[in-house]
């Protein structure tokens, strides 16, 4: 609902188990990246393992963060993608009195 308020488009990600083998380590508890393949799912695995039962989400601006040319919906530069997106969430959560 705060993705439609912003005009900035979100869908829930996927967490296929097979992608969590990605992030094993053979030195370390968890790697914190699973190498070019599915980036966005490998860094929502990390992102898990640290969350434990709370809610959560991932946010993943890397391709989205800054534009290289302007046009009818975007301006040249830094977009400030996820800002409207963060905002209309928080300030939704307030209006309702939900916690966290």
């Amino acid at each position: 609902e705060a993705g439609e308020r912003a005009d900035e488009r979100v869908w829930p990600l996927p967490l296929w188990e097979d992608y969590r083998d990605l992030m094993k380590s053979d030195i370390a508890d968890v790697k914190n990246s699973g190498g070019r393949p599915a980036g966005s799912i490998s860094a929502g695995w990390f992102l898990r393992e640290f969350v434990d039962g709370f809610p959560w989400a991932h946010l993943d601006i890397a391709g989205t963060a800054y534009s290289d040319r302007e046009d009818a919906t975007r301006v040249k530069g830094p977009t400030g993608v996820g800002v409207r997106l963060f905002s209309e969430f928080v300030l939704s959560r307030s209006a309702s009195g939900t916690k966290a």
